[in-house]
């Protein structure tokens, strides 16, 4: 009795041919070069790196005990904190419904205004936090207000984009059953639009209160306004148990935003 091998060949199954095998590695190897010339080309200083494990140590040693003596301000600074992202929340959410109406395919006036509503949404995402920060502190000086504009201008990207989205995707049928009536824009958008993607609006608008919560904690840094001018000044100033104390203060801001977060979000949707 043969075999199978032997009726049908030797011939074994393989998932690539020889020359797609040889384009992976090949692939592989190209990656490897960039990779490595692209460690080369930074010059790494290598001894900083590897003494970092004991450079923590000793650092986490000077942060021991954390101070609490300055507690009552770090708490103060830390409502700034919380202030910042609030109202700069609310601010891009009230800015963001236009801008998403007129860059959503299925709701925009013409191409110009979708074009514009699209421009607005890139502008917004491409520029980091902390660069609109430094632009609005040299603009209204240090402070809270430069902290606020920073990160409604960041979130005004994020919220459009994916309310935009949700406009996009909508049932097209009570649209069009309401302007068969005769229907004005306003009520169409009112009755058939904002039922359809109020669900998304709210986890959105949730969502960005969460990421602006932890962002608004490193505005500071720039003189944006929060607790990042605390820890900025006690890191200046080499004082690691305050240092300590700003670092757990703020992640039990995080963990409480979290908290807030979810449990709003188990209500709301």
């Amino acid at each position: 009795m043969t075999s199978l091998s032997e009726q049908f060949g030797r011939d074994e199954w393989a998932r690539f041919t020889f020359k797609q095998r040889m384009s992976r590695y090949a692939i592989l190897l190209g990656c490897g070069l960039i990779i490595a010339w692209a460690l080369t080309s930074i010059e790494v200083i290598w001894p900083w790196v590897w003494g970092a494990p004991e450079q923590i140590g000793d650092l986490f040693g000077r942060m021991y005990p954390p101070d609490p003596s300055n507690l009552a301000s770090i708490l103060s600074v830390l409502w700034d904190t919380v202030n910042i992202a609030s109202f700069a929340t609310a601010f891009a959410v009230l800015l963001s419904l236009p801008v998403a109406y007129i860059s959503a395919q299925n709701t925009t006036p013409n191409r110009a205004t979708l074009w514009l509503g699209r421009l607005i949404l890139v502008t917004s995402r491409s520029v980091n936090t902390i660069i609109w920060a430094l632009l609005f502190v040299a603009i209204f000086g240090p402070g809270v207000v430069a902290g606020i504009i920073a990160i409604m201008f960041r979130s005004i990207g994020f919220i459009g984009k994916l309310l935009g989205e949700a406009i996009e995707e909508i049932d097209k049928r009570p649209v069009e059953a309401l302007e068969a009536t005769g229907a004005s824009r306003f009520k169409v958008i009112l009755y058939a639009i904002v039922p359809q993607v109020m669900p998304t609006f709210w986890a959105v608008a949730i969502l960005r209160w969460d990421i602006n919560l932890r962002e608004s904690t490193v505005l500071g840094l720039v003189g944006a306004g929060g607790i990042g001018i605390v820890l900025q000044g006690a890191i200046d100033t080499f004082n690691w148990p305050e240092v300590a104390t700003i670092l757990l203060a703020i992640i039990v801001l995080v963990i409480i935003g979290e908290v807030i977060s979810a449990f709003l979000r188990r209500r709301i949707l």
